[in-house]
């Protein structure tokens, strides 16, 4: 049940007329704990024992005492992306990796493009910024990157691009070929690539920032490292631009507990490996099992799979939740599409037989 809107008091200060106008987000994340989480994309296992280990081990009182330092970790983190220590910062999550970005970039009026449907974050904090929004589809019920759609959209007057690649939530891709014409396309603007799924595609345009002076890359520790709840993430671009995005950040917003664990993390890529090859080996099972059942799917390049369930997604979503099993409806955006996060192969027989059972009644 959605809440009751408030009420203004007398005398109470209006917020800016782009707040006023934003749709709320709300995500639905309040009783989760003890339920097989198929909803938000994470991983299903979580994070690295040495992640545990770390925060266990290095954590004092002394340390909470003290405001951050990130010069040593960002070395390490830096060697880990192969990137230098001065093309990157840490964010509090993707989300200000986005926001950081657009304070950065974009003033009231200027015009951002978007894709639709995408990560809602992006228009947040475009709207947010009064910026005006030109959104581009993806074609259902096919989903297929809108490859040629973006790129007329992208004019003169454009001042950013964001885009995820793969997106979110239809798990659809582009080619380093298809980014390198979008950055051609938009010389004029800056261009985000949200690479939040890279691990379970393999494409990336990290490895061209610095020849590309109006790229951007964000990647996230929530993901494939586990690390939702700790909020770390890293925005990359050549390093004169992040100079700039310094100046437009908090400068301590990035907890000194996330950045252990983070250290922590990319020591173990071990654990990340067979992380991944868990779900890709699962997904194959979770698509071959919708393809059983006759129910239509989006080819995912991440750690979900978006299926059409028509006019039964809903009560597919409720008859999981009552087997505590969490998917995500998104037929607000794609109609009758639900998403379902990728975990192991184990979790993944536990909801197909569910499914089935629902399915055929």
């Amino acid at each position: 049940m959605a809440a009751k809107k408030a009420k203004l008091p007398k005398g109470a200060i209006q917020p800016r007329a782009a707040v006023l106008q934003m749709a709320p987000y709300s995500p639905p994340t309040a009783g989760r704990s003890g339920k097989l989480r198929l909803d938000f994309n994470e991983n299903t296992v979580g994070c690295s024992p040495r992640v545990i280990a770390a925060i266990r081990d290095r954590v004092e009182a002394g340390m909470l005492a003290v405001y951050p330092e990130y010069g040593a970790a960002k070395h390490a983190i830096a060697r880990y992306f192969r990137v230098k220590p001065e093309q990157f910062v840490f964010t509090n999550g993707t989300d200000e990796a986005i926001q950081v970005f657009i304070n950065t970039y974009i003033d009231d009026g200027q015009e951002v493009v978007v894709l639709k449907p995408a990560y809602a974050m992006y228009r947040f904090y475009a709207e947010m910024a009064g910026a005006k929004i030109k959104e581009v589809p993806y074609p259902q019920p096919g989903m297929e990157f809108p490859l040629e759609a973006l790129l007329e959209a992208i004019t003169p007057r454009t001042r950013a691009v964001l885009l995820a690649n793969p997106n979110s939530p239809t798990g659809t891709g582009i080619s380093l070929l298809g980014i390198e014409r979008i950055l051609h396309r938009a010389r004029q603007a800056a261009v985000l690539v949200d690479e939040a799924y890279y691990e379970f595609c393999g494409v990336t345009a990290l490895t061209e920032i610095e020849r590309v002076p109006n790229l951007f890359v964000c990647r996230t520790f929530s993901k494939v490292f586990g690390m939702a709840a700790m909020r770390l993430g890293c925005l990359f671009s050549h390093e004169a631009n992040i100079e700039f995005l310094h100046k437009a950040q908090s400068p301590y917003s990035v907890n000194a507990l996330a950045v252990e664990a983070a250290l922590a993390a990319v020591e173990d890529t071990g654990y990340v490996e067979g992380y991944v090859a868990e779900v890709l080996a699962a997904r194959e099972l979770l698509c071959v099992g919708l393809e059983r059942m006759g129910i239509a799917f989006v080819p995912s390049s991440a750690n979900f799979v978006l299926g059409h369930f028509g006019a039964r997604a809903v009560e597919v979503r409720d008859a999981l939740r009552e087997q505590a099993i969490l998917v995500r409806d998104r037929s607000y955006e794609a109609p009758g599409c639900v998403r379902i996060t990728v975990g192991t192969r184990e979790q993944t027989r536990r909801l197909v037989t569910a499914l089935e059972e629902i399915w055929t009644r």
